[in-house]
């Protein structure tokens, strides 16, 4: 039995040393994968590297796989041993009377032994008397002593048969209970190494498969494929361009350009690389004028404003929050080429105010006074420092006045043809994925703008609770953030485009630094992700996170942590910010699954009539709880419409507040939910007066944020030992949130 436990230790030891030639031989294919990524991009070779990275990439997964099952069958090994000792324990003690039995026998063979010699000695002392001719007094003395040998020998001759009756009896069985033992420790040996050869071919199965897939890669990449790419990346159009504008000046350098690329190829936007002292060409082209209601304005179409939500994808990883930044900048110019009003959250940005999108257009100047009606007086500018304002919203009235009549005239409560319905949910269509630029928020910043766009609300706890005594599970936090983008035209439910995407991210105290570092071998932080049939794209840190891409079941999703590179992540963050409490760390992004206006947790209409002298705006919004999967209150909603045409008074219902300055009217809102006023359905109505009209209906934005839920429903639960879950928050927020008439 004893040596049954040194194997059992012996063979943890073994499986625990491969896991850590495993986990450095991954930890040196991911290195591998990123000198792949950093080799030259360019020429018609770069394509190639990226078939080497992937290729790489799925190699180190597969090995760190392999780790992760290692660690797991250590586990059991360990708990075997300790079920081993304790059973060894036991045993010794049902085998307690066995003992006694081997000791009785070895005594009382002794006793028999001597008792023999002593009757054999007596005996022959008696016959050599005999033949001396000793008195008969003498063999008389010798004749007792010899009775009385016979008869302790046969005393002990008798207890010797006892005596192994019950030796034999008791060995037998504990020998019988002995070889069971044996036989269990066997076959519990048998099973772990059964589990160990099945890891490691699972394994092996899974690089034959990336191996297959490399060398189908590289022979689907044919020489013609490469020049195809290569034209693809570096090219500007198929089609031959036309006559250009003669250069203005003679021996000028050529331009180096770079064009952007939109959907309807209506525009190009170029970055000039030439020196400044060289003249410059100018290629101009005049349109004709289009008319609309006396005026000459340009108005975007709903493709072209679908173009400006859907077409942007996922960023795969931080490296992107310049493109990101690029990507914004790019589409701004676009809706101001069609005279249409977007607004864009910034990632680092922080909200002094509530006011839209936070922007701030409600400076008080004197042009504000120039309206000599203006039934709603300015706004007062708050005071609070940057960063430290606390968003309350206003509250709502008990009920809504009503104008005289007359003075909201010129849109019919008849004619409703669309009042947005309420949807049942659905399987959701595929939808194409939208841009968002990469996190930088915390958990604990009441501020801040996270990755999608969203406040971060939440306060900090104080110091870290982590100290390296710690021997409880170590505590984290996790953040759901999502970012809801949509485009309502007209009351056409069909044409309204929803776009949600979210991240995650995971919060470590500063103190578990410590026990990482310290710790030569951490417990691997592991976690299933349910709900994620909902998702339509998931992009994990694939520096922090691996997963296996074998799971069958589509709801749910397990993740794991590269505990060294996380220990290295959170480490370099501590000296960059060695006062931190807390430290954030991105963990995936995903795109939600949406079904148009069904997905949208407030739907909007927009009517607009126009004439020369005013303008008659009407908004309608509807609460949609069906879009979220636990129904929360929409909080801080703003409504900003840019009215044109020289507002000179505006009369509104609910009361909004004019801004002469930027033409721009603004609405600010209490809560809306299924508990708030008709359901969450209402009506915002205004008339302007205008003096040099008749105005241009523009595309309105909307802001609200949420707190306690999420439009996708996914979920995080933590698996294995080791951690445990302080704080799960879970918000959404508007992106680019637009109505059109």
């Amino acid at each position: 039995m004893k040596h049954g436990q040194i194997s059992s230790k012996e063979l943890s030891d073994f499986i625990r040393e491969r896991a850590t030639i495993e986990e450095v031989y991954s930890r040196s294919m991911t290195k591998l994968a990123k000198t792949a990524s950093n080799c030259s991009q360019l020429g018609t070779f770069a394509p190639v590297w990226d078939v080497f990275k992937q290729s790489t990439e799925k190699l180190a997964a597969c090995h760190m796989e392999l780790v992760r099952k290692l660690q797991e069958l250590i586990k059991e090994v360990q708990k075997y041993v300790e079920e081993q000792a304790k059973n060894h324990k036991k045993t010794k003690e049902e085998v307690a009377s066995t003992l006694e039995a081997v000791q009785n026998i070895q005594s009382v063979s002794q006793a028999l032994q001597k008792s023999k010699e002593n009757y054999i000695n007596k005996t022959l002392e008696q016959e050599r008397m005999r033949k001396e001719g000793a008195t008969q007094r003498d063999l008389d003395k010798a004749g007792l002593k010899v009775k009385k040998a016979t008869e302790t020998y046969k005393s002990y001759v008798e207890k010797y048969a006892n005596a192994k009756t019950e030796f034999e009896q008791r060995m037998t069985e504990t020998a019988q209970k002995f070889q069971g033992i044996e036989e269990e420790h066997v076959l519990r040996m048998q099973e772990i190494i059964h589990s160990y050869c099945q890891s490691v071919e699972e394994t092996h199965i899974q690089i034959g498969e990336v191996q297959e897939e490399f060398v189908k890669n590289m022979e689907n990449t044919s020489v013609e494929s490469l020049i195809q790419k290569l034209a693809e990346s570096k090219g500007t159009g198929k089609e031959r361009p036309g006559n250009t504008a003669k250069s203005l000046t003679h021996g000028a350098k050529p331009r180096k350009r770079k064009t952007f690329a939109i959907p309807e190829n209506s525009f190009y936007s170029s970055s000039d690389s030439e020196d400044e002292d060289e003249p410059r060409k100018f290629h101009v082209q005049i349109k004709p004028v289009q008319t609309n209601n006396g005026t000459h304005q340009h108005k975007a179409t709903i493709d072209e404003l679908k173009a400006s939500i859907g077409n942007i994808t996922l960023s795969p990883t931080p490296a992107v929050r310049d493109a990101s930044h690029s990507i914004h900048s790019f589409m701004h110019r676009i809706m101001q080429l069609y005279n249409c009003h977007v607004f864009f959250f910034s990632s680092n940005s922080r909200l002094a105010s509530n006011d839209l999108l936070s922007l701030d257009p409600f400076v008080p100047t004197s042009s504000s006074s120039s309206i000599p009606h203006l039934s709603v007086p300015p706004p007062n500018r708050p005071t609070t420092p940057l960063g430290t304002a606390t968003i309350v919203p206003p509250p709502r009235p008990l009920s809504r006045p009503k104008l005289p009549a007359g003075k909201l005239t010129g849109i019919s409560e008849a004619v409703r043809p669309f009042s947005p319905p309420k949807m049942s949910n659905s399987s959701p269509p595929p939808a194409a994925p939208l841009a968002r630029a990469e996190s930088s928020s915390s958990l604990s910043s009441n501020t801040s703008l996270s990755a999608s766009n969203t406040p971060t609300v939440g306060t900090s706890r104080g110091p870290s609770p982590v100290t390296l005594a710690s021997q409880d599970a170590l505590p984290i936090a996790v953040a759901f953030t999502e970012s809801v983008n949509a485009y309502f035209k007209g009351a056409d439910p069909s044409k309204c485009i929803v776009k949600i995407t979210g991240d995650m991210t995971l919060s470590f105290p500063s103190g578990i630094i410590k026990i990482f570092t310290s710790t030569p071998s951490p417990a691997v932080l592991s976690f299933k992700l349910s709900n994620t049939s909902r998702l339509e794209q998931i992009m994990p840190n694939q520096q922090l996170l691996h997963s296996d891409s074998s799971q069958s079941d589509t709801n749910t999703k397990d993740f794991w942590l590269n505990m060294p590179a996380l220990t290295a992540y959170l480490r370099k963050s501590s000296e960059q910010n060695p006062a931190a409490s807390y430290y954030n760390v991105d963990i995936l992004k995903y795109q939600v699954c949406s079904n148009g206006i069904q997905s949208s947790p407030l739907n909007l209409v927009v009517y607009w009539k126009c004439t020369s002298s005013t303008t008659d705006l009407r908004v309608d919004y509807r609460y949609n709880p069906e879009s979220m999967q636990s129904p929360a209150a929409l909080t801080n909603v703003q409504v900003l419409v840019p009215v044109s045409g020289g507002v000179t008074n505006m009369q509104s219902l609910p009361n909004a507040i004019w801004n002469a300055e930027q033409s721009k009217s603004l609405w600010k809102l209490s809560d809306i939910s299924d508990k708030s006023e008709n359901e969450g359905s209402g009506s915002l109505r205004a008339k302007f007066e205008l003096s040099d009209g008749p105005s241009v209906p523009a595309t309105l934005a909307v802001q609200f944020f949420s707190e306690g839920s999420t439009l996708s429903g996914v979920d995080m639960e933590l698996v294995g030992s080791g951690y445990r879950l302080s704080l799960n928050k879970k918000r959404f927020a508007t992106g680019r949130y637009m109505a059109d008439c």
